[in-house]
């Protein structure tokens, strides 16, 4: 070890010797010389010893071996700089083949984690690298920016760190996926996902929805599949309401479950609106509002920027055509649940 810094000394390896040869004639470094540096600047990279510690150990070990007299201080001083230049080259090179190595590894991770594709036990062990304990209730919360989100872009990292600073990294992991950030918390903590939904979107908007909690290996892909149709369901119906929680939308996944129940029902129910002057999609938009305003219609007009009057109409008129009164219990829930559909199905764009 070098006495001052604790740093082995075969990374010092000629070092002072090189240094001195080379001043003495003013040459500079040959190849196979900083290849040399460059090598054990890598194995120091591989050992784990800080740069900064190695540094000064190449300080000292040039301070304990005086250059001789007679060689310019300045060539001395280059030189020394030279060598010193090339073993910090190879010690960052390993750094970064090692950073490229875990982030794949962490990459593979992620993607078995999220798609459910590894061996669960095996899962299990590799979670516990980083801060995970499969075995446990998880919850994930994604976000859809205004902007994709990408690994290590300024948007992302201004959140991870918000998160960070606020919770610690213990038991809780951030990364992107398809564009979209991810964070995986513990059950038991939803104000680690509240808090990231919360600086998401003052970072990058859009909206952010949070998977009910899930138990063992598979339940972070439950969560997240979760969290995805959340935001999914909410670009199809134009919910914009900045946070979504699947607990709050699962009625949603059971009209669908039989789509072509679905499609029978918007069709038969609906389908009788293409009558009408303007096609259907105006009085369906009629609808969806009408029941979003607690069938209100002074809240109705004024959300859809029409008179009473004029929103009355529209009612009469799809009552006309559909036979089914939107102010009437027993056919508003038919006619509600349709409009629903309508928005999953696309209808009638696409057709149900």
């Amino acid at each position: 070890m070098s006495p001052q810094l604790d740093v082995p000394e075969h990374f010092l390896d000629g070092y002072a010797r090189v240094v001195a040869d080379a001043a003495a004639t003013g040459r500079r470094l040959t190849r196979d010389e900083l290849d040399a540096r460059r090598s054990l600047g890598e194995h120091a990279a591989e050992a784990g010893l800080g740069l900064r510690a190695l540094v000064a150990a190449h300080l000292a070990e040039i301070r304990s071996h005086a250059v001789g007299p007679g060689i310019p201080l300045d060539n001395a001083v280059e030189t020394a700089a030279q060598a010193l230049d090339a073993f910090a080259e190879g010690y960052e090179r390993a750094q970064r083949q090692t950073m490229r190595q875990e982030g794949a590894a962490r990459r593979e991770f992620i993607d078995d984690l999220l798609y459910g594709r590894s061996n669960l036990g095996q899962l299990s062990e590799r979670a516990e690298r980083y801060g995970l304990r499969l075995s446990y209730e998880h919850a994930v919360a994604v976000a859809r920016g205004d902007i994709a989100y990408e690994e290590g872009d300024s948007l992302s990292r201004e959140v991870e760190r918000a998160v960070i600073a606020r919770f610690g990294n213990r038991d809780i992991l951030l990364t992107t996926k398809d564009g979209r950030m991810v964070c995986i918390a513990p059950g038991g903590q939803g104000d680690v996902l509240t808090y990231f939904a919360k600086q998401a979107f003052a970072a990058g908007g859009g909206q952010v929805a949070i998977g009910r909690p899930q138990s063992g290996p598979g339940g972070v892909v439950q969560s997240y599949e979760e969290a995805l149709n959340a935001l999914d369901l909410a670009a199809r119906l134009g919910l914009d309401e900045p946070l979504l929680r699947s607990a709050d939308l699962l009625v949603y996944p059971v009209l669908t479950r039989d789509r072509q129940a679905m499609a029978d029902l918007v069709r038969n129910t609906l389908g009788p609106l293409q009558r009408a002057r303007g096609g259907a999609q105006p009085l369906i938009d009629t609808l969806t509002v009408y029941f979003d305003a607690g069938c209100v219609a002074a809240e109705a007009a004024r959300r859809l920027n029409l008179s009473v009057r004029a929103l009355t109409y529209r009612l009469t008129r799809i009552h006309q055509l559909t036979g089914a009164d939107p102010s009437d219990p027993v056919h508003r829930y038919t006619l509600q649940t349709a409009a629903i559909g309508a928005r999953l199905l696309g209808w009638p764009e696409r057709p149900a």
